[in-house]
């Protein structure tokens, strides 16, 4: 998994072998933390393969869903350019491969690298933009759409580069990354493969139209669209 990743391209073959050797691999059962609120960020995280959902909870109970990361993603690269420790949660939805990077070795390479850094600028930027989508998305669109630009958002090329067209996430899954419960979210589903853009199938959704899915406003500007 990370000879495939977008960053090991930047690195030369020593460069990587030693990152090989430093990594460790850890299992994460559902529910179980890839990375805990309040520990000290020490490792950069990949996901080989599973789900680990970015969340904050609050004394009261209240809780938010950032976002997924799914295979091929990786985490956590924020919080390793300053000391400190984790401000959000990472937890497993089912059963979850990463790999661990530390700090150090990251370090080094920010340090030593120039086209790292050149990778780390542009995932940072796709970062930010997600997150700016999401804030969108949360106050202006209604559930519909907010199910169809989670799942878009899931194939971003320079977060999740191993995306196929397969998004292996059930609905309550997809419920949790698109702040909508899950029976409004199977409504959603089904809104979405009636206007052609996803078809449903066992254990998650094929996506057929990506553009489709990342402009998506609702019903209304669905059959506009079909209109015109």
């Amino acid at each position: 998994m990370l000879r495939e990743s977008l960053w090991a391209a930047a690195l030369s073959p020593e460069e990587l072998d030693q990152v090989l050797r430093e990594s460790h691999e850890r299992r994460v059962p559902p529910g179980g933390y890839a990375l805990h609120c309040g520990e000290p960020a020490e490792h950069w995280i990949g996901v080989i393969e599973g789900l680990v959902k970015m969340s904050v909870s609050q004394p009261d109970g209240r809780h938010s869903t950032f976002t997924g990361v799914t295979a091929g993603g990786w985490a956590g690269e924020g919080s390793l350019l300053k000391p400190g420790r984790w401000r959000y949660d990472g937890v497993a939805v089912r059963d979850t491969r990463i790999a661990c990077v530390p700090r150090a070795s990251f370090e080094r390479l920010v340090s030593t690298n120039l086209a790292f850094n050149r990778f780390l600028l542009s995932h940072l930027n796709a970062r930010l933009s997600l997150f700016i989508g999401l804030v969108e998305y949360d106050r202006l669109l209604g559930p519909d759409a907010r199910v169809a630009r989670c799942l878009a958002s899931l194939f971003d090329p320079d977060l999740y580069p191993r995306a196929g067209n397969f998004v292996q996430l059930s609905q309550e899954e997809i419920g949790l990354l698109s702040a909508v419960s899950r029976q409004r979210t199977n409504e959603s589903l089904h809104e979405l493969q009636r206007a052609g853009l996803l078809r449903v199938e066992f254990g998650g959704v094929i996506v057929l139209d990506l553009a489709g899915l990342r402009c998506y406003g609702g019903p209304v500007d669905a059959a506009a669209s079909k209109e015109s």
